[in-house]
């Protein structure tokens, strides 16, 4: 006859198994609805974002610094990759903003525990007047590359 330690021990290793298994589910089935691990980030203006989602995940950091460089520098100035853009899109409109809880730059900032610098200079507002407008792929006319 098993001792009741042995059968305690039993019970207890098939319950955390079952609840091992349980969460894996709950979060393999999460992750496949949001497209994999991580925040889940909103467009709340236009059908989608100016680049996939992974590669804007992986890249935009490059993308806005392009960006930034071209209109800094060489004065070109396009709205495909604008940080302007970026807000307009991806505010919340409860809040007008891209920060706060839930934000669209926090929530992923805060998952890479990012910190976000963009905002001591630029606004975290959309412009309420604002029109979501069609990326352009080309640069102004008479400028340089």
């Amino acid at each position: 006859m098993r001792s009741k330690t042995t059968i305690i021990a039993g019970v207890i290793a098939a319950l955390a198994a079952g609840m091992f298994a349980a969460g894996m589910v709950r979060a393999t089935d999460s992750a496949a609805k949001s497209g994999g691990p991580g925040p889940v980030v909103k467009i709340h203006r236009g059908e989608q974002c100016v680049e996939p989602t992974d590669e804007m995940r992986r890249n935009h950091m490059k993308f806005i610094l392009h960006q930034r460089d071209k209109t800094m520098h060489q004065g070109i100035r396009t709205t495909k990759h604008s940080f302007k853009n970026c807000v307009d899109c991806h505010a919340d409109p409860a809040t007008n903003s891209v920060l706060g809880q839930d934000g669209f730059c926090s929530s992923c900032h805060e998952y890479a525990s990012v910190k976000i610098d963009c905002f001591t200079c630029h606004t975290d507002k959309r412009d309420k007047n604002a029109v979501a407008t069609v990326p352009e792929t080309n640069a102004v006319k008479g400028a340089k590359p």
